[in-house]
């Protein structure tokens, strides 16, 4: 029977640091779930970067302040380096509450934003690195309401070539959101 080499942390009888906790919070739309097919494919980068996966539950919660009240309660218990995603309805739920829960970021797929059904959101509501993918052929949420946020607040853009449910598009999502995440590790360029 081998043993395992002792770490240098054991060998000089420092104390081993945790490593930083690092959460990606997944808000699914109002007809998918929690697992679906696009949280299931960006789930696999997120394990990959480091990250731990976690998708809120928010099926038969149709009122999005309700639903924002979910990802809040949810969130509380997690603490470290927080990245927000939302799809459809869930990216208007990531917008509504990346501020309050100073994500470090959030990408976004296709949010339903700017309908009047939705509670308006604040001006300058988004105060960290945001990302923003679309269909071109979108047949529920218009591309042009992610290019008005994405000017807002200065978003990486992304449209694709799919509709609504993006899934044509998956891979593609995996390497923008990788790279994402990557990104908010990178120094901040000074152009001075």
């Amino acid at each position: 029977m081998s043993e395992e080499a002792p770490s240098p942390q054991e060998r000089s009888g420092a104390p081993a640091e945790a490593a930083p906790q690092r959460h990606v919070v997944f808000s699914h739309g109002q007809a998918s779930g929690p697992w679906g097919r696009k949280i299931t494919a960006l789930a696999e980068v997120v394990r990959s970067e480091g990250y731990e996966a976690h998708s809120v539950d928010y099926r038969g919660v149709d009122a999005p302040r309700e639903r924002i009240a979910r990802l809040a309660e949810y969130c509380k218990e997690l603490s470290g380096d927080l990245v927000l995603v939302g799809s459809s309805l869930g990216g208007y739920v990531t917008v509504a509450s990346a501020s309050v829960l100073h994500a470090r970021g959030i990408f976004l797929m296709a949010p339903a934003l700017y309908f009047a059904q939705l509670p308006p959101l604040r001006p300058g509501i988004v105060d960290c690195p945001t990302a923003v993918v679309h269909g071109w052929g979108d047949e529920v949420v218009p591309y042009e309401h992610s290019v008005r946020f994405a000017q807002s607040c200065r978003a990486a853009l992304h449209l694709l070539d799919s509709d609504h449910n993006l899934h044509s598009q998956i891979r593609v999502i995996q390497n923008l959101f990788e790279y994402f995440l990557i990104a908010l590790d990178l120094p901040t360029l000074s152009c001075d």
